[in-house]
């Protein structure tokens, strides 16, 4: 635990972190302000001390974990014309699938403050899932211009239904679920081979 005086260091992630930590293996009624400055080790008035509350917490991770995610995909049509368009897609849908724990997300939709501040945010430019269909968009049409696309593929629509259905995988991602990677591959090469790219 930190010495009262002394600075935390990187206090957000800290935090962050723990909350993960703690739903890892636990229900979402799990995560409270204690259970996740105890998993931090520092404290018991930090969490407070920087949020609002646990709605504005959770809401600031799921929009953290977000636009670490958006910042990762944007790098995406860096890469057109390297490895294959389908290993190029299946790592950016893989990166958007681990942005964030599905009890995470699960846990800011069933809280009804924490979810009007992501949509907030959202609506106000904060990076998210239409950050990340636009860098898959313009990896696509990169790829288009190089050749490695058929000609009329419809790039926003292959972008929408990539990053729609990973959304829908995250959100739905509960024990239980079929194993997301396989769904992710399989949805990848369909998509690859409806926009004429060889595998």
């Amino acid at each position: 635990m930190s010495p009262r005086g002394v600075a935390t260091p990187d206090v957000r992630e800290l935090l962050f972190a723990a909350a993960e930590r703690v739903l890892a293996g636990a229900e979402p009624t799990a995560l409270t302000s204690r259970a996740i400055t105890d998993e931090a080790g520092c404290a018991k008035g930090l969490l407070h001390a920087h949020f609002s509350g646990l709605d504005e917490f959770v809401a600031e991770l799921v929009l953290d974990r977000f636009a670490a995610t958006a910042r990762e995909v944007g790098e995406l049509p860096a890469r057109a014309g390297l490895a294959t368009v389908a290993e190029n897609l299946t790592a950016a849908a893989l990166a958007l699938l681990t942005s964030t724990s599905p009890r995470i997300t699960g846990l800011a939709v069933s809280r009804p403050a924490a979810a009007a501040l992501v949509r907030q945010a959202l609506e106000a430019g904060a990076p998210g899932f239409a950050a990340t269909q636009d860098s898959v968009a313009d990896y696509l049409d990169a790829e288009l211009r190089l050749g490695r696309l058929r000609d009329g593929a419809d790039t926003a629509s292959l972008a929408l239904a990539l990053v729609g259905t990973v959304h829908h995988l995250l959100m739905t991602g509960w024990a239980g679920s079929p194993e997301p990677r396989a769904q992710v591959e399989r949805l990848v090469a369909l998509l690859s081979g409806a926009a004429g790219s060889p595998a």
